[in-house]
């Protein structure tokens, strides 16, 4: 293979955009990146790693004339394989490699709910126009076995879906005593604060509400850092200064620097009560923190020994400021890394995943 073309809907910081980074530096041909939307940081992380990315400037979900700009894309490219990430690019990027005539497409399921995709209600229209555009791919790849699950149920033929967890990068999150001071004196945590934090789209279904009303009943030495924008970003700082709790929430925004972030907080919660593999937990278990989960299939398709450090709690309120307090008690503290996270390694992955474009390849 000479060349792929990655398509994805937008390239700010979540977890399918900064897998595919990962994975970007690991295929060994060259990959160029088109975005729909939103050339955020991951797209100014790419380019430092020297990956060409366009931006087609789509506006909205039915704008039909970034259609053929990006067929054209993929016919000037003359592309071997075009892979696709997210809905909107699967649904416009299947159909655009269709058109100019590459058949070697795969697409990766990253965020299929039972409920939501991507942290929006699922509909029958949002499935029909999956399905469709599904068959005109080649392989659809599922990052979790509760995704490959998800899409049989569905009606996608088992031959054509391949399970293929995300991978991490773990020595990058392992835990750094200078980064720690470095983004809790940036982010103006006092000396002595114990940090509880959240990766992730600042959606509803993230349930990032539910978590800062369980932070807010938690002593005034305890804050909550959420790393990520989206929405509900106002939402949420409304709802900490109703709660008198607004000088102890940091909504960070998008956050470059998770490693540091990680290294800076106490405790992770993972309050999502829909996740389609949960990437954001293993980093947090890879910087040796203690996890809270409402669900994770990375971690719950596991052993539960294969993950001591994390442990599946209730989505309430309740039950979640129940569970920090117990875990507080404990005291701030590291835990070696799990086997977890050397089972999903990024090079594992990627080697999976040639294995998927070879197969599509050679068709």
């Amino acid at each position: 293979m000479r060349r792929a073309l990655h398509v994805i809907t937008g390239l700010g910081v979540g977890g399918a955009e900064r897998q595919l980074r990962a994975l970007l530096r690991r295929l060994p041909f060259r990959c160029d990146v088109v975005t729909l939307t939103n050339p955020g940081q991951v797209a100014r992380d790419l380019r430092a790693d020297g990956v060409r990315v366009t931006h087609l400037g789509m506006h909205g979900n039915r704008d039909l004339a970034a259609l053929p700009r990006l067929a054209g894309i993929i016919r000037d490219g003359r592309y071997d394989l075009v892979h696709t990430h997210l809905y909107r690019a699967c649904v416009y990027g299947r159909l655009a490699a269709r058109l100019a005539g590459v058949r070697a497409v795969v697409a990766t399921e990253h965020s299929l709910g039972e409920r939501r995709i991507e942290g929006r209600p699922l509909t029958p229209g949002t499935r029909a126009l999956y399905l469709a555009s599904e068959r005109l791919g080649a392989a659809t790849v599922a990052v979790s076995a509760a995704v490959a699950g998800r899409l049989r149920a569905w009606g996608v033929p088992p031959g054509r879906i391949h399970l293929v967890h995300n991978g991490i990068e773990a020595a990058r999150f392992r835990y750094d005593p200078a980064a720690r001071r470095a983004v809790r004196e940036r982010l103006g945590v006092p000396p002595g604060a114990v940090v509880v934090a959240g990766v992730g789209r600042l959606v509803p279904g993230k349930g990032f509400a539910t978590l800062l009303r369980a932070v807010a009943t938690l002593p005034p030495d305890v804050w909550l850092v959420l790393a990520g924008d989206g929405p509900e970003r106002e939402r949420l700082r409304a709802l900490a200064e109703g709660l008198g709790a607004a000088g102890r929430v940091i909504t960070a925004g998008e956050c470059p620097d998770v490693p540091g972030l990680l290294s800076a907080a106490d405790v992770f919660v993972s309050p999502s009560t829909e996740e389609t593999f949960g990437l954001a937990v293993l980093e947090a278990l890879a910087a040796g923190l203690p996890v809270l989960h409402v669900t994770c299939p990375a971690v719950d398709e596991l052993p539960r020994q294969e993950a001591p450090g994390a442990r599946r709690v209730g989505a309430g309120a309740t039950e979640l400021a129940r569970a920090l307090r117990a875990e507080l008690g404990l005291g701030v503290r590291r835990l070696p890394v799990p086997p977890a996270v050397r089972r999903y390694d990024i090079d594992r992955a990627a080697d999976q995943l040639l294995t998927v474009y070879e197969g599509v390849r050679h068709r």
